[in-house]
C-alpha cells in the first residue's frame, strides 16, 4: 500500500491513494489553515468508524437482514500532552432495520471490534480506550 500527500496551500494537503483517489486535511486557523477539509486527527477517527461500519454491515447483510439505516457516532478524548494521541474512543453504533435484533447488531460489532477492524486493534495497541454501545431501531 502506497500514498502521497502534497500540500495545495496554507495547511490544505491533498493525500491520494495508488488509485488516485483522494483525502483533503486542513488545520485550525491559529495553525494556519483554513477548516476547508477535517483535521488528520478527525480524519483518523472516521476512518475508525467506516472500518468498523463495513464489518459490521457486511456481517448484518450475511444475515439477510434489512438495512434501513446505519449510523455511527463517535466522541474522542485526546492526550494533554504531546503527542496528543486518542486516550478514549465510544461508538455508538444505531441500526436501523425492521427484522435485526440486538443480539445480532451485538455480535458483528463484537467480532469487529475483537478481531476484523485494524484501525481499532491500532487504537487498542497505542493505549487508547474503546468502548460501544448499540441500538436497533425499527424506524
Amino acid at each position: 500500500m502506497k500514498a502521497t500527500v502534497k500540500l495545495e496551500n496554507g495547511m490544505r494537503l491533498v493525500g491520494m491513494n495508488e488509485k488516485g483517489l483522494t483525502t483533503y486535511f486542513d488545520s485550525h486557523p491559529k495553525f494556519g489553515g483554513e477548516e476547508s477539509a477535517p483535521t488528520p486527527m478527525e480524519v483518523m477517527l472516521q476512518a475508525l468508524g467506516g472500518c468498523t461500519a463495513m464489518d459490521v454491515l457486511s456481517m448484518i447483510r450475511k444475515r439477510r437482514k434489512t438495512i434501513d439505516g446505519f449510523n455511527i457516532y463517535l466522541e474522542a478524548e485526546r492526550a494533554e500532552e504531546h503527542p496528543k494521541v486518542y486516550t478514549n474512543v465510544k461508538l455508538v453504533y444505531e441500526l436501523i432495520s425492521p427484522d435485526s435484533k440486538i443480539e445480532e447488531l451485538d455480535h458483528a460489532v463484537n467480532l469487529s471490534q475483537e478481531k476484523y477492524c485494524g484501525i481499532s486493534a491500532m487504537l487498542k495497541k497505542s493505549g487508547c480506550e474503546v468502548t460501544w454501545e448499540t441500538v436497533v431501531k425499527d424506524k
